[in-house]
């Protein structure tokens, strides 16, 4: 038996009470500046929520031509060559943001969701967190291990405070970084930033809901064995909400060099295509869709072709160069679809539209682990965790190697079967067929074409 290191224990002892100091510090840093945000966007939001249909056609190509303008000029009075992305700040600039282009971002997704782009919240609240944190690193003069630490902080406790989840929304922050890979020294500080900055935005009066399903039924295979496939419905619906944004993306950047346009009207392109959208798709797919998504655990029947409304929208809002977060479109296209196929497994809308959100969120952006708690969180346990972990894990796999963040590094394969190069970027590597498979098909073939012979 190996003898009790003593010094080993205070080194332990410190470093959780240094992480005990500096996340909850980093959490209410981080807490008070989104809540400043989310605030800001309500009341934006709030204003524009009712206009008449004319006025949100004029409001659409004006949104897209402010964002274009603000993110082409705001970005060029950077000096530091820094990008101010949560991957790049973690994976490659050893936890440095630049400080100076922090309210470009926030003040970007109010426009777009102000005049009805249809984007989401918490992506700005993850920059908030990750650039604040970033500075109070270099304030503390801290190395670059801890810089790194305390920028996951940040990340967690921007998610834990608009995803009204503290614990999922800090594990999120940890297990976006890189598919298969959870870093277990981040935990600590994530989810103490995350509680802390969940914490001072009650304070702050953010506005948080929570759904509760009284008649859910008691647990059963065979209702698991549904929800999970449900789950790789899910799985699927999130696989074209991917590629829909992806593509859509490299389209508007085609078109841009193709006819050598000035990028700030790239956007207002965008815009234009939405109004003209917007004749035939209902307003209500634009902006954050909440209502929508509200009406979905409800339990209110949902159309089909529901959630390839909001995929589209979604992918002409963020393709064209729109800035807004892409978390909360998968909430409102998984509760959507959830909703709508429910029923084709003999399974109630509600739990429906519970098991399609939290599986295109484990899915897109390939989340499993924090999926699952926010279901737990998000929905009061009530749910079923089984139904919700089955259905997660079911649509994560489905997607394959793919996510809705291009610069999430691929820590480990998802399958045997299958093999990629460890901690590259997702939007470079292309997972390959195992060579082990590949030799068994080899033989596979060569004895049919025997027996033919």
């Amino acid at each position: 038996m190996r003898r009790f290191d003593f010094l080993e224990f205070l080194v332990m002892l410190a470093t959780v009470v240094q992480w005990l100091v500096l996340a909850t510090i980093t959490g209410a840093v981080v807490g008070s500046g989104t809540s400043l945000f989310l605030h800001g966007l309500f009341f934006m939001t709030d204003r524009t929520a009712s206009v008449p249909l004319w006025v949100q056609m004029i409001l659409l190509p004006i949104g897209g031509l402010l964002n274009g303008l603000l993110l082409y000029y705001g970005y060029r009075s950077d000096t530091t060559g820094l990008k101010d992305t949560v991957f790049a700040a973690v994976n490659t600039q050893a936890g440095r943001m630049p400080f100076r282009t922090i309210p470009i971002k926030p003040i970007a997704a109010i426009i777009t969701l102000a005049s009805g782009g249809s984007a989401g919240k918490e992506g700005p609240c993850s920059h908030i967190g990750a650039s604040l944190a970033a500075a109070i690193g270099r304030v503390l003069h801290l190395n670059s291990e801890l810089r790194l630490r305390i920028v996951a902080c940040g990340v967690s406790a921007g998610f834990a405070s608009v995803f009204r989840t503290p614990i999922a929304g800090a594990i999120y922050g940890v297990e976006v970084l890189a598919i298969g890979r959870l870093r277990h020294d981040f935990l600590l500080p994530a989810i103490v930033a995350g509680v802390a900055s969940f914490q001072v935005s009650k304070f702050w009066n953010v506005p948080y809901v929570y759904y509760h399903f009284d008649t859910l039924p008691e647990f059963s295979e065979i209702l698991f064995l549904k929800t999970a496939m449900l789950g790789i419905i899910s799985g699927i619906v999130a696989l074209l909400f991917v590629e829909s944004v992806h593509r859509m993306a490299r389209l508007f950047a085609y078109v841009q060099t193709y006819v050598r346009a000035w990028p700030p009207l790239m956007p207002l392109c965008g815009g234009i295509l939405l109004s003209l959208m917007i004749l035939a798709i209902p307003t209500d797919y634009l902006g954050l869709s909440l209502p929508l998504m509200d009406r979905a655990l409800e339990g209110d029947p949902m159309p089909y072709l529901g959630f390839l409304w909001k995929i589209l929208l979604v992918a002409i809002t963020i393709g064209s160069g729109f800035y807004g977060g892409i978390v909360t479109p998968q909430f409102v296209i998984g509760a959507l679809a959830g909703n709508a196929f429910a029923h084709f497994f003999g399974i109630e809308p509600m739990l429906g539209a519970a098991v399609g959100l939290i599986g295109v969120v484990a899915s897109a952006s390939n989340t499993p682990i924090a999926a699952i708690l926010m279901g737990v969180e998000l929905f009061g346990g009530t749910v079923g965790t089984l139904y919700v972990a089955g259905a997660a894990i079911a649509a994560y796999l489905m997607i394959g190697h793919r996510s809705i963040y291009p610069e999430q590094r691929l820590a480990y394969s998802k399958s045997s079967w299958m093999r990629v190069r460890p901690d590259m970027p997702v939007e470079t590597e292309k997972a390959r067929l195992a060579l082990g498979l590949l030799r068994w098909w080899e033989r596979r073939r060569k004895r049919k074409l025997d027996r033919e012979g």
